[in-house]
């Protein structure tokens, strides 16, 4: 089983990314998905979370109304689209699978973990 996480880069601060994870070896259509991120010299942190058929999603208060999250089952994929980046959003991001059907902002939930996409913003 694999998560493969992709699209972060080198942005400026006000930009936008996608990061897009994609997972292989099993589907995760009754899986709850969502997204961490850490950066340096801090713990890892939830950021966005989605129920596994997308009717419920979850953010961390600092990306309200700027990343949404996306899932989609056929493709066995979870998005993140992240506007008006700052330079507080720089942090390696990682996608996970959780164990349940729900989406939870608990990292002890998620049973499953991608190997992370930087995304640096420069002010």
């Amino acid at each position: 089983v694999q998560l493969q996480a992709s699209g972060g880069g080198l942005v400026q601060a006000g930009e936008s990314l996608r990061l897009s994870c994609a997972a292989s070896g099993r589907t995760f259509s009754n899986n709850g998905l969502g997204w961490f991120r850490q950066a340096p010299g801090k713990e890892r942190e939830f950021v966005a979370g989605i129920s596994w058929r997308g009717g419920s999603t979850l953010y961390a208060d600092p990306v309200k109304g700027r990343f949404t999250i996306f899932r989609d089952n056929a493709k066995n994929t979870v998005d993140l689209q992240m506007n008006s980046l700052n330079p507080e959003d720089t942090a390696a991001y990682y996608c996970a699978a959780a164990r349940r059907s729900f989406a939870s902002p608990s990292s002890s939930d998620y049973a499953y973990w991608g190997q992370g996409t930087q995304v640096t913003v420069s002010s």
